[in-house]
């Protein structure tokens, strides 16, 4: 027997999959409380004695972990123009797993480096200017970024004519200064996978160590990467496939949490009508958005302000007053669960919503313009119109008897038809949770990976 162990260290939990790769079949699977504060391994330990409690013990050739412990990877991205480098800057953060806390654009001030310092980022991302191109912003955020007054690691992905004399500036405050790529060379041309590879080493080198992952180093034999790029590396496998083994083409992943709803679209997205102009940045093809504001208990606040009560109670065929004191509730006791035929309604209804509005922020949009030459179209974002599949994942999709209900939020909306959704979708379901271990897995074995996908990902 091959027996691989795949770890994901969460901000709440430890889940581990115990796979044989040679019969391709998932052992096992099981999870402990994440005890980052004191040692990690009391939580991994907990999650083993829970596996070997199912499966007796095993014994493993290779043990890999992706984390997103302690609040993950958090960072801070700096670019020259709002929709220019300083977003290519922040899509480079995203498509490395990490949690982007704000981007900065033009010239930083005495005040953005104060927030800078109190929101603690674990790695700074500056970029600014094309090859080429405007020098003077990206030097000065230098100089500014040099007196934050505490060492951060810092990834430099600008103008490279000015690179080294950035490097240079930073490297007499901070530790470690990285350069790599311009993540936007030219105008309109976007380059983000060097960047994402220079984020991920400094995760797996400096990061770990800082979140006490360092203490299962006895035990894992390689921390691969964060737990959203598993993911993404996941999502990428199944849509292309792996080896010999074809993927199932165009795909979106949906991952609802109790704080953020990530969102990945596995698709070119170009237009699928003609006349329509594409404006803006080039879509990456596995594209990662995170919302902050979309969760079900600790960000269930925000979700209803961003949502509003009407559109949960809609969904939920419940009153306005029903869903604001559920929300308070799971709110006050993030543990809370539906006691009622009206919150498990509810329940479901805030999952929707969180589809919902996550899918909308994260699907390109047609705009209409009237010229006088007669009616323009332009699409910004991805046109994900003929995504083919689905998968949901995440707590309340996978527990949920009724997980369709949640992922109807992700259908293209006659109501709205500017945005870009999915027209006509299967929905699949990551029942055991092991989306961000094929996504480990793939990185030796993405041939099984895809097939284990294939088996395990299914209908509900």
């Amino acid at each position: 027997m091959n027996n691989v162990l795949l770890i994901d260290f969460g901000s709440t939990y430890t889940k581990i999959t115990a796979v044989d790769v040679d019969q391709e079949q998932v052992l096992g699977t099981a999870r402990g409380i994440t005890t980052v504060e004191t040692d990690i391994m009391d939580g991994l330990n907990q999650a083993l004695a829970a596996l070997f409690a199912k499966t007796g013990k095993l014994e493993f050739e290779t043990v890999l972990g992706c984390s997103s412990a302690a609040g993950g990877l958090k960072m801070v991205a700096v670019g020259l123009v709002p929709e220019m480098t300083a977003e290519a800057a922040k899509r480079a953060a995203l498509g490395a797993g990490a949690k982007v806390l704000k981007v900065f654009s033009h010239e930083l001030s005495e005040y953005e480096i104060e927030e800078i310092a109190a929101l603690k980022p674990d790695i700074l991302l500056l970029a600014g200017g094309t090859d080429g191109g405007n020098q003077k912003v990206i030097l000065h955020n230098a100089k500014m970024l040099a007196g934050l007054g505490w060492d951060v690691p810092v990834v430099v992905a600008g103008n490279k004519s000015v690179t080294p004399t950035v490097v240079k500036i930073l490297g007499e405050k901070m530790t470690e200064v990285c350069p790599t790529e311009n993540v936007m060379p030219k105008l309109d041309e976007l380059n983000i996978e060097p960047a994402r590879a220079v984020i991920r080493d400094i995760f797996l080198r400096r990061i770990t160590e800082a979140k006490g992952l360092n203490r299962a180093n006895k035990m894992v034999d390689r921390l691969v990467m964060p737990t959203p790029a598993a993911v993404l590396k996941a999502a990428e496998l199944l849509s292309q496939g792996g080896g010999k083994e074809k993927g199932l083409g165009d795909l979106m992943v949906v991952d609802i949490g109790g704080a953020t709803t990530d969102v990945y679209s596995i698709a070119k997205g170009d237009p699928t009508v003609g006349g329509v102009a594409l404006k803006g940045l080039p879509e990456p093809f596995g594209k990662r958005t995170v919302e902050g504001d979309l969760g079900m208990r600790y960000s269930a606040g925000a979700l209803l302000k961003a949502a509003g009560a009407g559109m949960i109670a809609g969904y939920a065929g419940s009153t306005e007053a029903e869903v604001t004191e559920y929300v308070s509730k799971v709110e006050a006791d993030i543990d809370h669960l539906p006691q009622s035929p009206t919150e498990a309604r509810i329940e479901i209804a805030m999952g929707k919503a969180c589809v919902r509005l996550s899918a909308d922020r994260h699907a390109g949009q047609l705009v209409t313009y009237f010229t006088p030459m007669g009616t323009t179209f332009v699409q910004n974002g991805k046109d994900l119109t003929k995504v083919t599949t689905v998968i949901g994942t995440g707590g309340v999709i996978v527990n949920n008897p009724e997980p369709e209900a949640i992922l109807q939020g992700i259908l293209f909306d006659e109501t709205n038809p500017q945005i870009l959704k999915p027209k006509d979708s299967e929905f699949l379901i990551d029942k055991d949770y092991i989306m961000s271990s094929m996504g480990l897995l793939g990185e030796a074995y993405p041939e099984v990976a895809v097939r284990m996908m294939k088996k395990y990902i299914v209908k509900k």
